[in-house]
């Protein structure tokens, strides 16, 4: 039985990787924003915010390496090198997997960096 199934090859699988981290990015300083921006209203503490947004992040890494996953399986585990610039569908989804893999690789590191403030910052400012 295939947990993953074979159809996911398709164009989506190229914007999932920043999808997540823009939904990532907004939930975190959006959150923070209205944390600082109404202090001491909020039912919950500073810690437990961070706490939160930490397990958001957490969430968020593993669907870019699920994405990572796939396009790297799209790509045909790295066995075909690039450029792969053919008018064929084997040489589009093979440059498709890359291309999916190289934007996977950056929004991780986008989300790493999105959350580092989440490590330094240990209340909000007046």
């Amino acid at each position: 039985m295939r947990l993953i199934p074979k159809d996911v090859e398709s164009l989506w699988t190229l914007f999932t990787a920043p999808t997540v981290w823009a939904l990532h990015f907004l939930a975190c300083y959006v959150t923070a924003a209205v944390f600082c921006a109404k202090a001491g209203v909020a039912p919950f503490s500073f810690e437990a915010m961070r706490l939160a947004l930490g397990v958001v992040t957490l969430v968020a890494l593993s669907g870019i390496v699920l994405s990572a996953y796939l396009a790297w399986r799209q790509w045909g585990f790295g066995s075909g090198d690039p450029p792969h610039d053919e008018p064929t569908r084997k040489d589009r989804l093979l440059f498709q997997g890359f291309a999916t893999l190289l934007l996977s690789g950056l929004s991780f590191v986008a989300v790493v960096f999105g959350a580092v403030p989440l490590l330094f910052i240990g209340a909000c400012q007046p």
